[in-house]
């Protein structure tokens, strides 16, 4: 198994862009501090830099 990111929901989605909440819920990063493990790929790479200032980011492997 390759490199995981732990990427946690640390600021609310409330009163940001459709694009910003979609990318959160493609991520499934629904609930404030729900955490979650992806794959550390260039396409979560892009997602997260859409989002960065409402996420938090680890890398590390489960």
């Amino acid at each position: 198994m390759g490199n995981t990111l732990k990427i946690t929901l640390v600021k609310s989605p409330i009163g940001r862009p459709d694009k910003q909440r979609k990318v959160l819920t493609g991520m499934g990063l629904r609930k404030l501090n729900k955490t979650v493990y992806l794959q550390d790929t260039a396409e979560i790479r892009g997602m997260i830099t859409k989002v960065a200032h409402l996420v938090s980011v680890e890398e590390g492997e489960v």
